[in-house]
């Protein structure tokens, strides 16, 4: 026979609470280790000791992008030697490329994740198991879908944006209006 103590409703929202965080970080940690994040050092080797480009031809070749300068600076005083009439972005190239990869990773990492918000809310709707449990679930699922938008909310264009939003807005009416319909 069941104990009815005044702490049990703490108790089911701490289990709530626990199971929404958990979840989480689960789901987390279950992305980067089967989706590792792509690292810069991956495009972009990181020298010891950095070439300097003195010329548009030498950067761009190298894959990098110059950035033409407006003055040209004598080296000394009295010299005829200037310096570069601008400079070198070595890393243009792989880092656009780091760039893209990021983007497409946030992308799939932001589909995944709006997936398994999905499933963890109609598991939290379907399953009987406890209200705690079936509230943790649901809950779970929401806070999901907030983590998949913010870490993609900078990639997405607008239209994607609104459509985000939208689909979550008609999702968590629907379930509101099935699950607490009087």
């Amino acid at each position: 026979m069941e104990q009815n103590f005044k702490g049990k409703g703490v108790i089911k929202w701490a289990l709530t609470i626990g199971i929404v965080i958990v979840l989480n970080l689960f789901f987390a940690v279950a992305i980067e280790t089967a989706y590792p994040a792509p690292e810069y050092e991956d495009f972009c080797v990181s020298q010891q000791v950095q070439e300097v480009y003195e010329n548009e031809t030498s950067c761009v070749e190298a894959g990098g992008q110059w950035n033409p300068d407006v003055a040209v600076k004598p080296v000394a005083t009295g010299s005829t030697r200037t310096q570069p009439t601008g400079y070198c972005n070595a890393h243009y190239t792989c880092g656009m490329e780091y760039e893209s990869a990021r983007e497409n990773y946030a992308q799939n990492v932001f589909v995944a994740l709006v997936v398994l918000g999905a499933l963890a809310m109609l598991a939290g709707y379907f399953l009987r198991i406890s209200p705690a449990v079936s509230a943790g679930l649901s809950y779970g699922g929401v806070l999901t879908f907030v983590i998949a938008s913010m870490r993609y909310w900078d990639a997405a264009g607008d239209i994607v944006r609104l459509a985000i939003v939208g689909i979550a807005l008609i999702a968590l009416i629907a379930i509101g209006v099935k699950k607490f319909k009087e």
